[in-house]
């Protein structure tokens, strides 16, 4: 099958291994569509390159951005921790039997049903921003370890996410030594500089920002020990984005410029983790032309995999067909007029009921769907 992309070609966007490999799974698959397709190799080898580059570190899977059990038990498998919010997080890894110690919760804000589940299940690792936080996590999760939700910048964030969650230094050391006198063990600080971060100097900005506190709480008697910088790592979509290695060096000579020594980094990778091990294999169910307008519309969408499109990210679309490309609106299944999940793609003219493969689909693709309209939820299918 001969196919064609728009925007960038598929060996720029997602590993050639991997697109080998999808194609080779094409080629001899009869599958209803549409469905997620993980490259199983490629997620293994994201998950031994996350932290690489930063000594002392240990990186936690961010389990929102796809709690499939088949790509869990790869990553818990690979050695990495869990980073959740819910009890139904907290369910998939007790299925897998992962042991409490590989499990910590960022989310500053949890409800008293999951703080008192995971506590129960032996989680001791929780991040706060607010007092009224600290007084059901002191009520459900005594003595347990605490780490502050700081605010930083997000600009160059495909997704931000400084606006919900997060306080400023003088509240974060107010809010350390409020952990402590109710009986709780503060030990660090944690950040996100905002999903699908294209802009380094992010991480350095907010490092500064936590020396700050760190060294002021010291200065208050609190000996913290953890460094959390959250997620943020990019992956290619349609343009090029800085690479993990670059990143992790300029995380790893700030931490250890400023730091103590034996400070212990925490990593949320998800999008990294997931992202470009992933392609969506969807169909194409109609086409039409609508003023000057046209329209590709496919068995996947907004609701059932592609939330992500209303919000900044931009897929590439791979079709197999070598007529002269077009510009197409791509929308979704649904009779819902939201539903459109791309403009001005150039594609070559595509038949109804031809493939089109959408690569680096892994991440915060099936986590956000449903089954809007009577749509199913995509499966997702480990390719190994």
């Amino acid at each position: 099958m001969q196919f064609s992309i728009s925007i960038s070609t598929p060996e720029e966007v997602i590993p050639p291994e991997t697109w080998e490999r999808v194609l080779n799974f094409l080629a001899r698959t009869d599958r209803r569509t549409p469905y997620l397709l993980i490259d199983e190799r490629r997620l293994r080898e994201n998950c031994r390159r996350i932290g690489r580059g930063i000594k002392n570190s240990r990186g936690f899977y961010a389990m929102k951005a796809n709690p499939d059990p088949k790509v869990v038990r790869v990553v818990a498998d690979e050695g990495l921790g869990f980073e959740i919010a819910s009890e139904g997080e907290l369910d998939v890894l007790k299925s897998i039997g992962l042991t409490a110690e590989r499990i910590i919760s960022s989310n500053p804000v949890k409800s008293p049903e999951f703080i008192r589940d995971a506590y129960s299940y032996g989680v001791r690792l929780f991040a706060f921003d607010s007092a009224e936080e600290l007084e059901k996590i002191q009520a459900l999760a005594p003595e347990c370890r605490v780490y502050v939700r700081l605010s930083v910048p997000n600009e160059g964030s495909e997704w931000p996410l400084s606006k919900k969650f997060g306080v400023e230094p003088p509240e974060a050391v107010a809010l350390l030594k409020e952990a402590q006198r109710r009986g709780l063990k503060p030990v660090g600080i944690t950040f996100h500089v905002g999903s699908q971060c294209r802009n380094i100097y992010n991480w350095s900005t907010a490092l500064s920002k936590v020396f700050t506190v760190w060294r002021q709480v010291e200065k208050e008697g609190i000996q913290l020990k953890i460094l959390n910088i959250g997620g943020g790592y990019p992956i290619r979509y349609t343009k090029e984005v800085v690479e993990i290695e670059e990143i992790e060096a300029v995380i790893n000579q700030t931490v250890f410029s400023q730091f103590p020594a034996h400070i212990e980094v925490h990593l949320e990778p998800g999008r990294a983790v997931i992202g470009d091990a992933g392609v969506f294999i969807t169909r194409v169910i109609g086409k039409a032309k609508r003023a000057d307008e046209n329209w590709l519309y496919l068995d996947v969408g907004v609701f059932n995999g592609l939330m992500e499109s209303i919000g900044g990210i931009r897929y590439s679309f791979v079709v197999g067909s070598r007529a002269r490309p077009k510009k197409w609106t791509i929308a979704g299944p649904s009779c819902d007029s939201f539903d459109v999940i791309a403009r001005d793609v150039y594609l070559p003219e595509p038949n109804i009921g031809d493939i089109v493969v959408i690569p680096s689909a892994g991440a915060y693709t099936i986590s956000y769907a449903s089954e809007f309209n009577g749509f199913p939820i995509p499966e997702t299918v480990l390719l190994e």
